[in-house]
């Protein structure tokens, strides 16, 4: 093996490996190293060493690599490892890094505005290798038409950083610049971005800076300072955030996110468990990351959400009012009272919701529902009062990826309650002011379950498995072991093989019904509900009977809806209506199209009053004008 002694240095702008005029830049930190080479893999293979910094980074210019060229990096002499901003991994996470030039592939997108406002959108969460039979990339292109009528405005993508193994769910990635290697490429995630813009979809990406996986996790051979002991989280020692060096750690967690962000495109980032990003500094990470991506992006508006459980206001709050100036938040407590209500979970987290209809109308009217309450599943007070944030600034669900996954057998809401009553959850999650977001498959009410999935090697596989079944001993259903062991093995390709959409489902009048009652909705809302979505004071909702809900949105000089759940059993409703005011039926969900054994809803509009005869859960949404 040759040395190179003649190398050309310079200053990239970013991490990682950029093509250069004379060659391929090089930048790494790894505060610290004594020596840092590049091995460019090839026969022979050949080792250029960088330039140290004083910022413990270190740089150079390799004239003899070329975009494709595959290489590592080798500390002080000794073992080499992938890039930690490595572009893509084209023999998975413990091989080399390939060079990739993100400015040679020619978008078409140049007329995109970028992400409609929250309150414009409907998002769509899916896991690329399980949404469809392929599970890549390109194959996704093609249900980008089936998206689009649809009616969602936004994907949201379950993370595709690169994971170690053949199938993951994401959050297990260790090279967090990469495109996971058995999705496709670089291009191919740039293509399908590129062709949802062309579609007239959003495109969001979730991402995980809370921790990275344990396998293929190469962070701490290059510096001791990306994780810190003093913090500790569920996945072990916290991202140093606030400790020496955590200035150069943000700094990379900040750069990945924009890099996201410009290298593809993509119109905002939903962040896992920020909960988990533990910093005691004057300024909060989030703040700092907030801040970067609005001011460096300006040519589009870009959204980040948070995925957090402590209801904190202050997060969605401009960092001027003392937040850190985040675009919205994942709001868990409307799915928790929803499953209390109608599927009777109970026990761990459910343990702190009682599901009344009460309940579940203050949760609409807040965001969430704790506000500063005592919670007996965290064993103190949570949240705090989110006052006059704009009710689309929570994102509302009654499944997603995390409330389906981490049930023992990836069970949907659906699978648990009657066709009735999820219409009538469909058509309430579709009616609030909150952003809502559908989780791949429950617009069809897919027959498939969406189950925890994992392919480690060796011990670290066995660990996965032992510990996914053992997370469920505090659940009653789960104490005897005998029963724990019918939990599907994550490891066990089957797993991963169950969870993948089944698209004929839609060939079956069940499926294909349900299809068009969320399809009607969602086009409901997007072109009638969404210009009343702007302030509390336009929207009430309050119980009406022993079992429903009644939902108003009225704006002066404006068409007014007037919506009505039936939540729980069957009910007559007799309710007075406005003087001069002119209704006119918008949606039922007991129609023909939407349920293939459809039970009247008896309706009377006549007169002074609004007389609606359930016989079962279901909605019936007006429309109401001034006469």
């Amino acid at each position: 093996m040759a040395e190179s002694p003649a190398i050309v240095r310079t200053l990239p702008t970013s991490l990682g490996a950029r093509p250069c005029k004379e060659g391929i830049c090089f930048s790494v930190w790894a505060p610290t190293a004594r020596s840092i080479d590049v091995l460019l893999e090839g026969s022979p293979p050949f080792f250029y060493p960088l330039e140290k910094a004083t910022d413990g980074t270190f740089h150079g210019l390799v004239p003899q690599a070329r975009v494709g060229s595959l290489y590592r990096y080798r500390i002080d002499g000794q073992d080499a490892y992938p890039d930690p901003a490595s572009r893509y991994q084209p023999q998975g996470v413990h091989g080399p890094s390939q060079v990739v030039d993100p400015k040679s592939f020619v978008w078409t997108d140049k007329e995109w505005r970028g992400i409609p406002s929250l309150r414009e959108s409907i998002l769509y969460e899916l896991h690329v290798g399980t949404f469809t039979p392929e599970g890549t990339f390109a194959a996704l292109i093609k249900r980008l038409p089936y998206l689009a009528d649809l009616g969602v405005t936004t994907l949201e993508l379950m993370p595709v950083a690169d994971f170690p193994g053949r199938f993951n769910w994401g959050y297990d990635g260790v090279c967090l610049f990469a495109p996971a290697h058995t999705y496709g490429t670089p291009d191919d995630l740039r293509r399908l971005v590129n062709a949802a813009h062309r579609a007239g979809l959003a495109v969001m990406l979730d991402v995980v800076y809370n921790h990275l996986g344990p396998d293929g996790n190469y962070l701490s051979r290059y510096s001791p300072f990306y994780f810190t002991s003093r913090h500790q989280t569920p996945w072990g020692a916290a991202v140093n955030l606030d400790g020496e060096y955590s200035a150069e750690v943000r700094n990379y967690f900040i750069e990945n996110a924009l890099h996201w962000i410009q290298e593809y495109h993509f119109d905002g980032l939903r962040l896992d468990a920020t909960h988990a990003l533990q910093d005691a500094s004057p300024r909060h990470f989030l703040a700092e990351l907030t801040d970067r991506v609005h001011s460096t992006v300006t040519d589009r508006p870009v959204l980040l959400i948070a995925e957090d459980c402590r209801n904190l206001a202050h997060m969605i709050k401009p960092e001027k009012e003392g937040g850190w100036g985040l675009d919205g938040v994942w709001s868990d407590d409307f799915h928790h009272q929803v499953r209390r209500s109608l599927a009777g979970d109970h026990e761990s987290y459910y343990r702190d919701f009682s599901g009344s209809l009460q309940d579940l109308v203050t949760t609409i009217q807040k965001g969430w529902y704790f506000c500063g309450q005592v919670s007996e599943h965290f064993g103190g007070p949570r949240g705090t009062n989110p006052g006059e944030i704009p009710l689309s600034r929570f994102v509302f669900f009654i499944q997603n990826h995390d409330q389906v996954g981490n049930r023992a057998f990836g069970e949907r809401l659906h699978h648990h309650i009657d066709a009735a009553s999820y219409r009538a959850a469909a058509a309430l999650l579709l009616s609030v002011p909150e952003t809502p977001l559908l989780f791949m498959g429950q617009e069809w009410a897919a027959s498939t379950p969406f189950q925890y999935f994992t392919d480690h090697a060796g011990d670290l596989g066995f660990l996965v498995t032992k510990g996914r079944r053992e997370e469920f001993k505090e659940f009653s259903v789960y104490s005897d072991p005998a029963v724990r062991q019918r939990i599907p093995d994550p490891q066990n390709p089957s797993t991963f093989e169950r969870s993948h959409l089944n698209w004929s489902d839609l060939d079956s009048t069940v499926h294909s019904s349900m299809h068009q009652l969320f399809h009607a909705l969602t086009a409901w809302r997007r072109k009638e509900l969404s210009p009343l979505l702007m302030e509390r004071k336009d929207f009430k909702i309050e119980v009406l009977g022993r079992g429903a809900l009644a939902l108003e949105y009225r704006q002066e000089g404006a068409a007014c809806y007037r919506i009505f759940i039936q939540w729980q059993g069957a009910e007559r409703h007799d309710i007075p209506r406005r003087e001069s005011e002119s209704l006119e039926l918008m949606l039922m969900t007991e129609s023909t199209l939407f349920c293939p054994d459809p039970k009247r809803i008896s309706l009377s509009l006549k007169g002074g009053r609004i007389l609606i005869d359930f016989q079962r859960p279901g909605a019936v949404i007006l429309k109401a004008r001034a006469s």
